[in-house]
C-alpha cells in the first residue's frame, strides 16, 4: 500500500489533508484526514507535522479496517508529543553520560608520558 499526500484544504479552524492510496493492481482511492488546528497548539506540535501525522493515522486506520471519516484526534497528537518528549529526554541523557574508554586504552597515542 502506498499513501500519496496531495495537499490540504483550510476549513475554518481545521485542515483537511488529502491522500490517494494505491494498492498493487487496484485503482487509487481518495481519502481525507481532518485535524483541528487548535490541537496542534495545545500539544505543541508543529503544523508542518500535519501531513506526516495524517498519513500515519490513515495508514493505521486502513490496516485496522476503519471505515468512514479519518481524523487526527487529541489522543493522536498527545501520543505524538509524548513520544517526541521521551526521545528528546533519551538524547539528552545520552549526551550527559560520560563515554568510557575500554580497559587498557587509558592513554592517548598522541601523548608521550616518558618524554
Amino acid at each position: 500500500m502506498e499513501v500519496r499526500y496531495l495537499g490540504f484544504e483550510q476549513l475554518d479552524n481545521a485542515r483537511a489533508y488529502r491522500f490517494d492510496v494505491v494498492e498493487k493492481g487496484q485503482p487509487a482511492k481518495s481519502f481525507t484526514v481532518t485535524a483541528d488546528l487548535s490541537l496542534f497548539l495545545k500539544h505543541r506540535v508543529g503544523i508542518q507535522e500535519g501531513p506526516t501525522l495524517s498519513a500515519s493515522k490513515l495508514t493505521a486506520d486502513l490496516e485496522n479496517n476503519v471505515d468512514g471519516e479519518h481524523e487526527l484526534t487529541a489522543a493522536d497528537l498527545s501520543s505524538h508529543a509524548s513520544a517526541r518528549s521521551l526521545a528528546e529526554a533519551q538524547r539528552a541523557e545520552a549526551r550527559r553520560s560520560p563515554r568510557r574508554r575500554p580497559p587498557g586504552k587509558d592513554q592517548s597515542p598522541w601523548r608521550n608520558p616518558g618524554g
